[in-house]
């Protein structure tokens, strides 16, 4: 499967009953997951709800039109069909490619679909001519945490400067 393909959907192999697709970022299923992915890292951050309109102020900042080739991927991960997961990968130089926006709605999490997704966006780093995958998150964000060591990520110093970035990870694709 050509993981650059112009096509919005494509699968990819993925664990148990889920499936992974390169889809755009903006179909109906990638921006539901989107805002679902926001309106969950603010909350956590604000430690209350978001509101709608800071969804839209949110994502509206952080635009994701890096996701798309020939610099990046975006995928939907579906448990039994239902979109439950969505992730990206963008290039940071032309052997550096990074994680964001990595996100498995509470309800389908500990079902595989993290590791489905990173299997994913891996594949699509690797397409992109990646060597490694970097990513930045933060402490309250455990859960991601935890699935990146998981999945064969170390823990590195600094290699960006953000409000929201306490962790950095790698993992070689070699």
């Amino acid at each position: 499967m050509d993981i650059n393909a112009t096509s919005t959907r494509s699968t990819l192999p993925a664990a148990g009953n889920w499936t992974v697709t390169a889809e755009h970022f903006d179909t109906p299923d990638a921006t539901s997951l989107r805002r679902a992915y926001y309106a969950e890292v603010a909350g956590r951050y604000w430690k209350r709800p978001a509101t709608e309109t800071e969804i839209d102020e949110g994502l509206r900042d952080d635009p994701a039109d890096g996701l798309a080739p020939p610099t990046g991927q975006f995928v939907v991960g579906r448990l039994d069909a239902a979109p439950r997961a969505c992730g990206g990968i963008r290039l940071l130089d032309p052997v550096t490619a990074e994680l964001t926006r990595v996100y498995v709605d509470p309800r389908a999490r500990g079902t595989g679909g993290g590791a489905a997704l990173l299997t994913a966006l891996e594949a699509a780093a690797r397409a992109l001519g990646a060597e490694r995958v970097r990513l930045d998150t933060r402490s309250d964000l455990v859960e991601a945490r935890a699935l990146y060591a998981r999945q064969g990520y170390r823990e590195i110093p600094a290699y960006s400067a953000g409000p929201y970035a306490e962790h950095w990870f790698e993992k070689p694709l070699a």
